[in-house]
Parts: structure tokens; sequence; C-alpha cells
């Protein structure tokens, strides 16, 4: 008896590509580690975002349609933007 070698394809390798989420911490724009966390409660449409490492933690309302990523650029948009209040303090009278 003979034994017959049957010729066959190479298998094809699968490439999985991971699927990219969001981040569930960002960076603190006062003390810059990655410890702010948004918080959305869409009952009350609010939501609230807090450094667990420094403290600092602001509250915003929200759209049912906004989400994590949303507060936290709304968060780093209050720090960020140049106050008025600020410029008005620090006027000095001769």
């Amino acid at each position: 008896m003979q034994k017959v070698a049957v010729m066959g394809r190479r298998r094809k390798k699968v490439v999985r590509i991971p699927k990219k989420r969001l981040p569930k911490f960002f960076s603190c724009p006062k003390c810059g580690k990655e410890t702010v966390r948004a918080e959305i409660f869409r009952e009350e449409s609010r939501a609230v975002a807090g450094c667990s490492s420094c403290g600092f933690q602001e509250e915003f309302q929200v759209k049912p349609a906004q989400g994590e990523v949303d507060v936290y650029c709304m968060l780093t948009d209050r720090v960020y933007s140049p106050s008025k209040k600020a410029s008005i303090t620090n006027t000095k009278n001769a």
C-alpha cells in the first residue's frame, strides 16, 4: 500500500485589529496626573468631573447625547479660558 500525499493550501493568518476605546481617566489640568474621572447623571442632566489626586472638582449641565469626553473638554475649557474677574481685581488705584 502506498501513501498518497495530499497537497493543501497554507492557512491564512487572521489579523485582528483591536477596537479603540475611550479612556476612563483623563489628565488633570491642575496637577497633570491621569486621575480625572467624569461621571454623568443622566436623570438629573448634570455631570461631575473630579481629580482624585488634587481634589479639583467641577459640575456641569449636560445634554443627553454628551459623553464623558465632552465633560472633560468642558472642564479643560473652563480651566484654560481667560478669566474676566482676574483682570478687574488686579487694578491698582494710585
